[in-house]
């Protein structure tokens, strides 16, 4: 196989130049996002750097405990973006701690049995392993957790009325709230069965195809590509599971009484 053609600099930048073009056709048609577009992009471009010069310090030294520094820093950025995402959140620290105990409780399980269990790496927490396949499944299980808990908490405040009433015709709480809870999750779960089901036929998928322009065969790299998308189904799904079960259960006081003012709007 060849070796991957390398990109300058210059190379970064016309593609860049594209972007730009966006953001000034989008000014001109008074969408709105030019600013937006752009900040997003300068961000993108800073944060991938320096992760690059982390994850290559990184590679060198395989110690768990910068391993572990690493992943919590990955998770507490996710957990923030949980939050700040949702039109009403849960006030306070459940916010934040719902979104992120959940993607712990999940994206951090499902990562650990795909490299102990699948990958087989020596050891298990290889860097060049283990920090790759958390960001993708924390990225795509804060997107899905993001998504059902606004559905969750803007349906509770848009269905108040209803669900008070079922409240006190005595249903309780769990039953009350059910069909908002499965409809978030359901949802939410939509663009995990998206991608899957078109993945290698609409789209390929990103992983794999890093790893066809790295020169790796294409037969390892769908093998590869498989079991990162069972894995983000799984993780996604667990975590979304478990943080619609906590904030419906915070949405309700120990007397089965409806709390929106346990809700802040953004």
């Amino acid at each position: 196989m060849n070796e991957t053609i390398p990109l300058s600099p210059t190379d970064l930048a016309l593609a860049g130049l594209l972007v730009l073009a966006l953001a000034v056709v989008a000014r001109l048609r008074g969408l709105g996002v030019s600013g937006s577009l752009l900040v997003a992009a300068a961000r993108m471009t800073l944060q991938l750097t320096l992760v690059a010069l982390v994850l290559a310090t990184l590679f060198r030294t395989t110690n768990p405990l910068w391993v572990a520094l690493m992943a919590l820093a990955m998770l507490a950025i996710a957990g923030r973006e949980v939050a700040a995402r949702q039109k009403r959140r849960l006030a306070g620290w459940w916010g934040f701690g719902i979104g992120t105990g959940s993607m712990f409780v999940s994206a951090f399980a499902v990562t650990v049995f795909g490299l102990a269990v699948a990958v087989r790496a020596a050891p298990w927490y290889a860097p060049q392993y283990a920090i790759p396949i958390l960001g993708m499944l924390l990225g795509n299980t804060m997107n899905g957790i993001a998504l059902c808990l606004d559905r969750l908490t803007e349906g509770a405040w848009q269905q108040r009325e209803s669900i008070e009433q079922r409240l006190m015709l005595g249903e309780d709480r769990i039953t009350a709230l059910g069909d908002l809870r499965r409809e978030a999750v359901r949802a939410a779960m939509i663009p995990v069965i998206n991608a899957m089901s078109v993945a290698g036929v609409v789209s390929l998928p990103g992983m794999m195809t890093g790893q066809i322009l790295g020169g790796n065969p294409p037969g390892e790299a769908v093998k590869y590509q498989i079991l990162i998308w069972l894995l983000i189904a799984a993780g996604s799904g667990f975590g979304m599971l478990i943080a619609v079960a906590l904030a419906g259960r915070r949405l309700f006081d120990e007397r089965h009484r409806l709390r929106l003012d346990r809700l802040v709007a953004r």
